[in-house]
């Protein structure tokens, strides 16, 4: 019997201080990030340092095409941070007043790129090739889709050239976002396909060309917190966090330039 009431006595304790462990751990701030699509392995590395640093954060993540995160924070899904690959879709929410002004920033710079299918099927090597080939109905093209930026940026590249998109339609083949051009071009189901200059790295290709200012213009990050945020303490921090050398240093090694970084050090 004695014997019996110690077990019980004992499982008591353990009842008890598990009860009062839970109520004394704290639990995590959550930071939802919606982020471009091209920034998933950079953004993904850098918050599980920070994660690490920040014991009482963690970070979810969603990326997709700059467009439809767009439509989805429009709709009112939770979001706190939003990074774009395009002003476009910042300033569309900001337009609406969804957006806290004072922390938005130019976060980072990319670069259009040029690259081709193993083999190099088309035989191009550039954009002026490119161009060429399409005009002569002889390629297959990956773009993205005209409310995805990198889509956006193609179409600027085309009329630097003059090319009617729809009359070389039957010449493209459309990807909801940059990932899925990177894809079909890793996958040679098509020629050559105009994405980052990141993605080719992530994607391990050697861009044939990338694309001046002068062709598709500035390919700019902006990232802000948002005015519905949940914690927008929290995300500021992150952001912060997204300026700093740590983080600037990560993003350099595929490709972005930290415009932030570069603001402050001119």
């Amino acid at each position: 019997m004695k014997r019996f009431l110690s077990l019980m006595l004992a499982l008591l304790m353990l009842v008890s201080l598990t009860a009062c462990g839970g109520q004394g751990g704290e639990k995590k701030t959550e930071v939802v990030v919606f982020a471009a699509a091209s920034m998933t392995e950079t953004l993904t590395e850098i918050g599980k340092a920070y994660e690490a640093a920040h014991g009482d954060v963690e970070l979810v993540f969603t990326f997709d095409s700059s467009g439809t995160l767009k439509t989805q924070i429009e709709e009112g899904a939770p979001c706190d941070l939003f990074i774009s690959a395009a002003p476009r879709q910042m300033n569309a929410l900001e337009e609406l007043d969804m957006v806290n002004r004072d922390s938005r920033v130019d976060l980072l710079e990319n670069k259009v790129a040029l690259c081709v299918a193993e083999g190099n099927p088309a035989g191009v090597n550039s954009y002026d090739d490119l161009a060429a080939a399409l005009q002569a109905g002889a390629v297959l093209l990956a773009v993205g889709d005209a409310d995805v930026p990198v889509g956006q940026y193609t179409q600027k590249i085309f009329a630097y050239y003059g090319i009617d998109e729809a009359a070389v339609a039957s010449h493209l083949t459309y990807g909801s976002n940059v990932k899925a051009v990177t894809t079909a071009v890793v996958e040679a189901t098509a020629d050559c396909g105009v994405i980052y200059a990141t993605d080719a790295f992530s994607a391990s290709l050697t861009p044939v060309d990338t694309a001046t200012a002068e062709m598709c213009g500035q390919v700019i990050y902006p990232a802000a917190v948002l005015s519905g945020a949940e914690h927008p303490e929290a995300a500021q921090a992150f952001l912060d966090y997204l300026k700093g050398a740590e983080a600037s240093a990560v993003f350099e090694s595929v490709g972005f330039t930290p415009l932030s970084l570069r603001a402050m050090n001119p």
